[in-house]
């Protein structure tokens, strides 16, 4: 029992690091850059609340679960803001080498488990994960509204660019969210 729960308590504090990532969305308003533990905090509790504006039926229960592990691999890969510019698939082997990291600080079943509900949320191929991957995308809009197009501005964001690389996603897990959203961004992005 000594081994399994010292492995726990090392993933543990290891998570702990997520608060020092800075994402480039912003918190309260504007105040300053919200950081990916607080991000993850914050779509669990979406989903936890908008849960029945998912697509088709969810275990919300799996959603938020998937939320509070899907960016971990930040620790080591680092933030990628969805307007930026980069490449996919250096991400995606940087993001696969976290979590074997990370994940492998658990004992091997619990490691298992939560490396297969990660890997479930990169997939975005069940309801649950769509619904995850749907709210990942609307939560940050909402941050930058809060903050008059936050950091909208500095990504150059127009509607063609939310609409390819954060609508999109939303409509496929969510699309009763984007219909209520669309018009708040469409006033705030024509005033940038």
């Amino acid at each position: 029992m000594s081994d399994a729960l010292d492995r726990r308590m090392a993933f543990l504090a290891e998570a702990d690091r997520l608060k020092g990532v800075e994402r480039a969305t912003h918190a309260l308003g504007g105040a300053r850059a919200e950081n990916s533990a607080e991000h993850s905090w914050h779509v669990a509790l979406y989903a936890l609340i908008l849960s029945d504006h998912a697509e088709a039926p969810v275990d919300r229960d799996r959603v938020v679960r998937m939320l509070l592990l899907h960016d971990l691999v930040e620790i080591d890969a680092g933030d990628a803001p969805i307007f930026a510019d980069g490449d996919a698939g250096a991400l995606a082997e940087s993001e696969a080498a976290a979590a074997d990291r990370i994940f492998g600080l658990l004992p091997a079943a619990q490691a298992t488990e939560m490396r297969a509900l990660w890997e479930e949320f990169e997939a975005a191929e069940t309801p649950e994960a769509r619904f995850a991957k749907a709210i990942d995308r609307f939560q940050p809009p909402n941050q930058n509204l809060a903050a008059d197009g936050g950091s909208w501005r500095s990504y150059g964001v127009t509607e063609d660019t939310f609409e390819r690389r954060v609508a999109q996603v939303i409509t496929r897990g969510a699309p009763s969210l984007i219909e209520w959203l669309w018009p708040k961004v469409r006033a705030v992005l024509n005033r940038l």
